[in-house]
């Protein structure tokens, strides 16, 4: 699951402290801060979401309010039915995250739709087409990214719509009737119930020489609206009593209120003009549910799925039943099957067992992975569009790649260039063949005996050193390499122009990067590593420096949210130090088990420390 911070805006309404904001800005939070307009922060939860509506309610966490709070300032809603064309608006949000805007503008338009050029479809969440229920309150008060959810008010100061989308200069604001109700829905019953009868309508075309009704573009089989017998090409002219036109796009979302809005399991009444003859009907209406189920990870998948909701059912023209796959983590286990599973698929049957939804799966999951610490080679049953595949799948945790470890062979603790033939020119050293020294690593055999930046060295052991041109870089460690590691070697150097000899005992080398020991977390999603001596000599760090080096950040996972980066070196786990990756296990660990609202990292970055905090959302776990 992909995870980046975002900013939107809404507004607080009721003293309870429920706020009404956009579906596309709180819909899929994991972790809600709000900031209010004196400055206060408080948290909040998710109450309830509504991708065709885009709305979503939030409710703030009263009992975090630190001293002595007045109560919460609370915004009463207008009638969205009495705006006129003209009237003065104003737009109150926080674009891009700032603290607070508020700006002015005139209603140009209180039905707008999306331009017919992209209907139907054009403005989607979730699968949902927002724009087959909603009919914006065109504006021009500027609003910009961050505005979404934020209050459309009048100059009464009543909110008459919740600002959502921009067309170029062109704001839009969902009417606030409508957005009162679908908020009272949701925090009555933490959704919204909807109704469906599969029939599809459009505007009466152009050719037409009817003057009222919709034209049924469709009716999906099976549907209520096909079991009553209704067929593409009549003619509706009343829903339930209430008589329908349809002469322009913009009709067409008033229809669908009327439908969407009937009681669920009401049998209404319809009357079409079939061959220029009115007959009745009575369709018996059922719960429409959602387009899209939410998507939950499967960390031992290496994936997302999704239940099959009705109309995901209807769309894929397929029972209701199986594991939706949404999304795939490449080089997860997946991803690694032959064939590899893909967005698209549906899961039927996992280890010969049923999968009718995520709660199987996740069923199945838990036990194919108790108590293994390698990951289980499974046996996958899956639909791809008609076709009816098997695969093999390894669930669970994936081994940790062999590192063959590197000989220990002798080692001397300098860096070095050649001496090519332009270099030893310009040193007065013509003809001559050999290293010069770069770095010397502090703390070791090299440095005690006294070897220094800017030392020519000729020979070892009598021995010329045979390195004239770059790509004989490897020709000095490689002599170091054939002596024992206990071995005195003698050194024939030039130092400022004067020869002299230098003996130094060699040793074993630091044990190298892809040796160490290595921390792997998965839930916060990074890797770390003890310290080598070479992160030490690069960064300028003393050798009894502590921590651990962190060498992998997931993209879009918590730690990525807190900014911790690659070549961090996490030196502190709140508050108690790190002095390698068993002790940062340990404190990881004891945070996870306690369930930690925040953990704080110290980390030094270059020259630079700072705090990073990981906030994770601990109920986000899956399998």
């Amino acid at each position: 699951m992909h995870k980046a911070m975002a900013a939107g805006s809404g507004a607080i309404i009721s003293p309870e402290g429920y706020v009404i904001t956009n579906h596309h800005v709180a819909g899929k939070v994991s972790r809600l801060t709000c900031r209010l307009a004196d400055g206060e922060e408080l948290d909040a939860r998710l109450v309830g979401t509504d991708p065709l509506g885009d709305i979503a309610v939030i409710k703030l966490d009263l009992a975090g309010r630190k001293g002595k709070a007045g109560p919460l300032p609370v915004a009463a809603f207008g009638n969205s039915d009495e705006v006129r064309v003209g009237d003065t608006v104003m737009a109150m949000g926080s674009p891009s995250g700032v603290s607070q805007s508020v700006t002015l503008g005139i209603v140009s338009n209180t039905q707008l739709i999306m331009p017919e050029l992209y209907w139907p479809g054009s403005f989607s969440l979730d699968g949902e087409d927002v724009g087959s229920l909603v009919r914006w309150i065109a504006h021009d008060a500027v609003i910009y990214g961050g505005n979404s959810g934020g209050p459309l008010i009048n100059i009464n100061g009543e909110i008459i719509g919740i600002n959502e989308i921009g067309l170029g200069s062109l704001g839009g604001a969902i009417p606030s009737n409508l957005a009162k109700d679908l908020a009272g829905q949701i925090i009555k019953n933490g959704k919204v119930s909807r109704s469906w009868i599969g029939l599809e309508v459009q505007p009466r075309l152009k050719s037409s020489t009817l003057d009222r009704g919709l034209l049924v573009s469709g009716v999906v089989k099976d549907s209520p609206a096909d079991k009553a017998g209704l067929k593409s090409g009549d003619v509706l002219v009343s829903f339930d009593g209430t008589a329908v036109d349809g002469r322009l796009p913009e009709d067409i979302p008033k229809f669908n209120r009327l439908v969407l809005f009937a009681p669920i399991g009401k049998k209404v009444n319809v009357k079409v003009l079939r061959d220029s003859r009115e007959k009745p009907f009575e369709i018996e209406t059922v719960d429409r549910g959602m387009a899209k189920g939410r998507d939950v990870e499967f960390k031992a998948w290496g994936m997302t799925g999704r239940d099959l909701t009705m109309m995901a059912a209807l769309e894929s023209e397929r029972a209701a039943e199986g594991v939706l796959v949404h999304s795939i983590r490449s080089g997860g286990p997946c991803n690694e099957a032959k064939p590899p599973l893909a967005p698209g698929d549906i899961i039927t049957a996992v280890a010969n067992q049923p999968v009718k939804n995520l709660a199987d799966l996740g069923g199945i999951t838990a036990k194919i992975t108790e108590g293994k610490t390698e990951a289980t080679p499974t046996i996958v049953e899956f639909d791809r569009k008609n076709l009816k595949m098997m695969t093999v799948v390894k669930v669970g945790k994936e081994p940790p790649p062999d590192k063959p470890a590197h000989a220990r062979k002798a080692w001397l603790g300098v860096d070095t260039q050649v001496l090519t033939k332009e270099l030893a020119g310009a040193l007065d050293m013509k003809g001559q063949t050999g290293v010069r020294v770069t770095q010397v690593i502090p703390g070791k055999n090299a440095e005690k005996a006294g070897l220094k930046v800017g030392d020519i060295i000729l020979k070892i052991d009598g021995t010329k050193i045979d390195a004239t041109k770059p790509e004989d870089s490897e020709v000095f460690q490689n002599m170091i390499r054939q002596y024992p590691s206990d071995a005195e070697i003698a050194l024939d150097i030039v130092r400022a122009g004067q020869p002299q000899q230098i003996k130094i005992p060699l040793e074993l080398p630091p044990t190298p990067p892809s040796e160490l020991k290595r921390y792997k977390d998965d839930d916060f999603e990074f890797v770390a590593r003890d310290l080598s001596l070479s992160d030490k000599v690069s960064r300028k760090l003393s050798e009894d420096t502590r921590g651990v080096l962190i060498e992998k950040v997931e993209r879009a996972g918590w730690a990525s949210l807190a900014h911790l980066a690659i070549g961090d070196i996490v030196v502190s786990i709140d508050g108690r130090a790190v002095d390698g990756v068993d002790e940062m296990e340990k404190l990881m660990a004891q945070a996870r088990q306690a369930k930690n609202k925040s953990i704080v990292f110290f980390v030094k970055r270059g020259i630079h420390t700072m705090f990073v905090e990981l906030e994770p959302d601990w109920s986000s776990r899956k399998n």
